[in-house]
């Protein structure tokens, strides 16, 4: 029997959580060709309701605490007599039959962006996984960087990547544009959170710094849009806050942005430059290893560590008339590189340690 962690379905849809319910809902599309209906069951709290749609995996509540503790010991023994997958960077460390899917290391490589606690909490929690599971991860990059902070062989931590389908499936919501007044002005797009690590600052200097008073920067997030303003020191009437959109205003500002902006100092993966390239939306970005590994050569690349750097790659996007056309280009050939439907089979053949008899979802 394969089990898999359900916490995180207690948890709001940020980009690990994202990974693990489309992970599970490729998994039950790839079940129900297969001989694996009824094979798979997800654990989750007491009180979690029910994930929607899936027909092939089972669910079911267990035990009778919350959070880490019901994750150390309740789960631990309701999944003691299979094999368990935890997707979103924790797990029972008693567990003998595991794979653990941690995302990236940044309680270890940015510390700013997390509590003391966290920080201790997260680092024990790896080295103490690292001992007792298969850790797996979501690129290269991430599993070269697991294997050297966690003395593990990069050789054997295998690599499932985020894919591009659930960007697909939100229908575009145009109303957002109206809403935030950009029919008729231009406008960059920023998709994040208000963590450090994102940068968005650096990223705010460089496009002040264009003084184009008649092009927007639109910075979608969950923050408080009134503290974020003033912490940014982002003080002017063409830079938008509107906070926490739905995924169909997002896809709206996609399609009608000039570009993306993503300024990250450190991801294990990045999910915003690949939902852009779906919606031909160009991709500006810092130039770092997981970065690179997901956008090729589809994206602009600035140091992210260098506003200057990054003034000059928004100016030469803008001087360009062709340049925007030739990202969209090269990302509708890019993105197509990752899927959901394909990681969930790779997935699903390294619990079962076997081809799926011929099956396959990919596309």
């Amino acid at each position: 029997m394969i089990y898999i962690n359900g916490r995180f379905l207690q948890k709001p849809i940020t980009g690990t959580e994202r990974f693990a319910r489309e992970i599970v809902q490729a998994m039950d599309t790839l079940a129900g060709l297969t001989n694996l209906k009824d094979a798979i069951t997800i654990l989750a709290p007491p009180g979690t309701p029910a994930p929607e749609g899936l027909k092939n995996i089972k669910f079911q509540t267990c035990g009778t605490r919350q959070g880490h503790a019901w994750e150390q010991w309740d789960l631990y023994r309701a999944a003691s007599d299979g094999t368990l997958l935890s997707l979103t960077n924790s797990g029972p460390v008693l567990h003998p039959h595991q794979t653990v899917i941690i995302h990236d290391v940044a309680p270890y490589r940015m510390p700013k962006d997390f509590s003391l606690s966290y920080q201790a909490f997260h680092r024990i929690l790896g080295r103490l996984l690292a001992k007792r599971s298969q850790i797996a991860t979501v690129s290269k990059f991430s599993s070269s960087d697991l294997a050297a902070v966690l003395s593990l062989d990069s050789e054997r931590i295998p690599v499932f990547y985020n894919g591009h389908e659930h960007i697909l499936r939100a229908p575009s919501d145009d109303m957002v544009i109206e809403k935030l007044g950009l029919q008729d002005r231009p406008y960059f797009l920023f998709i994040g959170s208000p963590a450090p690590r994102k940068n968005l600052g650096m990223a705010i200097k460089a496009f002040r710094a264009l003084k184009r008073s008649d092009i927007a920067f639109v910075i979608v997030g969950a923050a408080n849009p009134k503290v974020f303003r003033e912490s940014l020191d982002a003080q002017a009437e063409n830079i938008l806050m509107p906070g926490r959109l739905t995924d169909g205003e997002i896809v709206a500002l996609y399609q009608h942005a000039l570009a993306l902006v993503f300024p990250s100092l450190y991801e294990g993966f990045g999910i915003p430059p690949l939902e852009a390239m779906v919606h031909g939306c160009p991709v500006l970005a810092a130039d770092i290893p997981a970065v690179r590994e997901v956008c090729g050569d589809a994206a602009l690349y600035f140091s992210a560590q260098d506003t200057a750097d990054c003034t000059r790659c928004l100016q030469s996007f803008l001087d360009d008339p062709d340049m925007g056309e030739t990202l969209r280009q090269k990302g509708a050939t890019r993105y197509a590189e990752f899927s959901w439907s394909k990681s969930a089979e790779q997935v699903l053949e390294r619990l079962f340690d076997s081809k799926l008899q011929g099956k396959s979802i990919s596309q």
